[in-house]
């Protein structure tokens, strides 16, 4: 063990969540520019298609959602699982969770690069693509397609490399990735004049660096945990437990891609691509702040993980406690700007007056409950960080699976027969789907509370040969 991983367990809560979440949030943060910058850029492009751009973009996030998935599925699990093995002291098994997380990600880049190709026009169709819209959607797509398996590579790995220790190295990829991205983005789009395919490609080659260095890390004799020839030996028991835990983010994200395609498909229905284009933007805006929700909590987890593995729940408890207090305060301030500055930041997408006329209100309902939002994810993350993997996923998929997609699809009908804007249930649904998941979120916390108390122990749920891998 490194002195990296023992302040875990030793360090003032207060000094580590800053020095884990800081660099964590900003990945997130620099993770979502890959798609914000491609849209800013494309919104003020000066041939006139901006609008039907941005619709085809939105188009394409069901699809950049499930990709996501699947990177959640392993590199949350595995970065979970490294932190608990760690708290364990066990460095082997790291090493072999680090192998295996690796084979996991090549397995599952090939499924979805391979079907994505096949099926691509149909799915993007399927998701609420027009006639308009579907030959910008298909050319991005098939250009991103690959580059999102080194973009799943990166995330899977910057989580290791947080959860051994590095946090700032982990931030410091991540930002020069997207700032590679920026970059490209505006040579491909501004001065060579491409449209879509040059956002497409200043994204995968962005991805393509940032992978790289990750895998770099692992290979340097100065790094904590590295690449040995042991761990990159199949263990099915340790992958079990990655997509045990990992199960949780995997299936939030794919509620993500069911709700957009939904949330797509009534918005075509009712409003056409503007109100597509619209979602498109706020989305995104919303998204930021939603990622730095997320980047706190990844920042708790190493943390909450490692003392949990060390059975130190008075810190575990600590750690939760201030992450939410962060998150509902980062909350606040997003619904306060969200009702202040609406236009502002929407013409930062887009400064089309139809745009901003629809996406102002939508810009409001979607921020209105955000403190309730950073109530749920923090507790779904808790659950996640202390092998809770069914409790987190009860708790990720209420505010989006058991709530909002019922919500969009009745009351948008209900309030357009009512004489009312379809548009605004759509929007209406979203808000009021932040209220029940939260109560829904603050019921579970309460029937777990006990892992907070001082020895409280977990109840034995692994094999016996999970004392540790001695194998050779």
């Amino acid at each position: 063990m490194t002195d990296k991983t023992r302040e875990l367990e030793t360090k003032p809560i207060g000094k580590l969540l800053w020095a884990y979440a800081l660099p964590a949030v900003a990945s997130q943060m620099v993770t979502s520019v890959y798609n914000i910058v491609d849209r800013i850029f494309l919104g003020h492009s000066g041939d006139g298609m901006g609008t039907l751009y941005l619709a085809a973009l939105a188009i394409t996030f069901p699809v950049m959602n499930i990709i996501h998935a699947f990177g959640s599925l392993v590199g949350a699990g595995a970065s979970a699982r490294m932190s608990i093995v760690l708290g364990r002291k066990d460095v082997r098994w790291a090493e072999k969770i680090l192998g295996n997380t690796m084979l996991l990600t090549f397995l599952f880049g090939f499924l979805f690069v391979t079907a994505g190709f096949i099926w691509m026009r149909p799915i993007l169709t399927l998701f609420g693509a027009s006639a308009q819209t579907i030959d910008s959607a298909c050319l991005y797509m098939d250009i991103v397609l690959p580059g999102m398996f080194l973009v799943t590579m990166t995330y899977n790995l910057t989580g290791l490399i947080r959860a051994s220790g590095y946090p700032t190295k982990a931030m410091w990829i991540m930002i020069g990735g997207a700032l590679v991205n920026i970059l490209l983005d505006y040579l491909f789009i501004n001065v060579a004049g491409m449209g879509v395919a040059g956002a497409a490609w200043g994204t995968t080659i962005s991805m393509a660096l940032t992978a790289l260095v990750s895998v770099v890390h692992f290979v340097m004799p100065s790094s904590f945990i590295r690449f040995k020839r042991h761990a990159w030996a199949p263990k099915l028991y340790i992958f079990r437990n990655i997509l045990a835990i990992g199960i949780s983010p995997f299936l939030m994200n794919v509620a993500a891609f069911a709700v957009v395609a939904v949330l797509n498909r009534q918005l075509t229905t009712f409003g056409g691509d503007n109100a597509v284009a619209v979602y498109g933007v706020v989305n995104s805006a919303a998204g930021l702040v939603f990622m730095m929700f997320l980047g706190v909590c990844q920042g708790m987890q190493p943390i909450a993980g490692y003392n949990y593995g060390a059975s130190r729940n008075d810190r575990l408890k600590e750690v939760w406690l201030l992450t939410m207090k962060v998150c509902v305060s980062l909350g606040f301030i997003g619904t306060v700007l969200a009702f202040a500055f609406p236009r502002t930041i929407i013409s930062c997408f887009n400064s089309e007056e139809q745009i901003l006329a629809v996406g102002v209100p939508a810009l409001r309902y979607l921020m209105a409950f955000a403190t309730l939002i950073a109530f749920t994810i923090v507790n779904s993350q808790l659950f996640q960080s202390i092998d809770q993997p069914w409790i987190a996923i009860v708790t990720s998929l209420s505010r989006q699976v058991i709530f909002l997609i019922p919500l969009s699809l009745i009351i948008p009908g209900l309030l357009y027969r009512a004489g009312g804007d379809g548009v605004t249930g759509v929007w209406l649904s979203c808000m009021i789907c932040d209220i029940l998941g939260a109560v829904l979120s603050a019921v579970l916390l309460v029937t777990h509370r006990d892992v907070f108390r001082i020895g409280y122990v977990p109840p034995e749920r692994k094999p016996r040969k999970e004392a540790g891998p001695k194998e050779s």
